[in-house]
């Protein structure tokens, strides 16, 4: 099996199986229909295009395993496959593991470093709250371990969210010892609560997409109506407490433009929004290196970034 991840231009692929992520039929600038298709392993996605309806040798669906014939193009910096043939695969035929694409760190490893951050908040209604999720909450603990963090953009694989938070929460422990001021049970807190609610923004995998929910209320909306309505339940969570950390939820995106009800107005809320976009925007720029072609030093210009991507030398 050939990943996508070691797909090249001019590449010509024979008889390998994609996940079809999406498909749409459209109508080019000439009047001309085509079939746009994402496709997908775990290694990433590439857009493809069937020019020709006759290369649909069978009918197949979104979420189909798909036999493809190919050739890899380029188009605006990015590859893609010019299909000549298509079929959908059968059960058997493939492993569904190959498929969906996976934290290259260990899940339970980074699950075992959460429980210890869980355990070592002093502040005790701050660690019972965290403890009715991310232990003694078994549905919730194995959705968290396999959870996407995103649809495209950054950790979108088998435990991205995971791995998102754990990085997340690490850099919230620096930020707490260079800056006293902040409280640390707090922002800990805040870290490990801030994306939970992408837990039901985003479907599981193969789907990987937004829920109707996602699309109507948001991960921010919905992580911080979780967190507090299970407060709700506890005995004497002191009110100031709660406030405090729903708010540091409300705007760890930052500004209003990106989505945040508010913005950070403490500074348990600045640091967990420097925290939040650092690991996100470091990670999107590490999957931009990693399946960018390995022989380019430029990678092409990247809207989020709003620049052209250089790899940097190597010592």
């Amino acid at each position: 099996m050939k990943f996508i991840q070691e797909l090249r231009e001019n590449d010509v692929i024979k008889n390998e199986i994609f996940l079809c992520k999406s498909k749409q039929v459209l109508t080019g600038k000439s009047g001309k229909s085509y079939v746009s298709l994402v496709l997908q392993d775990k290694t990433g996605t590439i857009d493809a295009k069937i020019w020709d309806f006759s290369n649909e040798i069978e009918q197949y669906e979104t979420m189909d395993f798909v036999h493809i014939d190919a050739r890899v193009n380029s188009f605006q910096d990015a590859l893609q496959l010019n299909v000549s043939r298509i079929y959908k695969g059968r059960e058997g035929e493939y492993r569904p593991e190959d498929y969906f694409p996976v934290s290259a760190k260990n899940i339970e490893t980074m699950y075992t470093e959460i429980k210890n951050y869980v355990q070592a908040i002093k502040e005790p209604n701050l660690r019972k709250l965290a403890e009715d999720f991310f232990i003694e909450d078994k549905e919730f603990v194995k959705d968290f371990k396999s959870h996407s963090a995103a649809k495209t953009v950054h950790h979108s694989f088998v435990g991205g969210l995971l791995e998102h938070t754990l990085s997340v929460v690490k850099l919230c422990e620096y930020y707490s010892v260079a800056y006293p001021a902040i409280n640390k049970d707090l922002l800990i807190a805040a870290a490990l609560f801030h994306d939970v609610g992408k837990m039901e923004e985003l479907s599981n995998f193969p789907e990987n997409d937004y829920t109707d929910d996602g699309q109507l209320l948001g991960h921010i909306f919905i992580g911080a109506n979780k967190v507090n309505s299970h407060i709700k339940g506890m005995a004497k969570f002191p009110a100031k407490l709660t406030k405090e950390l729903l708010h540091c939820i409300l705007a760890h995106h930052g500004e209003l433009e990106y989505g945040s009800p508010k913005k950070p107005a403490t500074i348990e809320a600045m640091a967990l929004h420097f925290a939040d976009n650092t690991d996100a925007k470091l990670q999107t720029m590490t999957e931009l290196l990693n399946g960018g072609d390995t022989k380019s030093e430029w990678l092409g210009y990247q809207r989020l970034f709003e620049s052209n991507i250089k790899r940097s030398t190597k010592s």
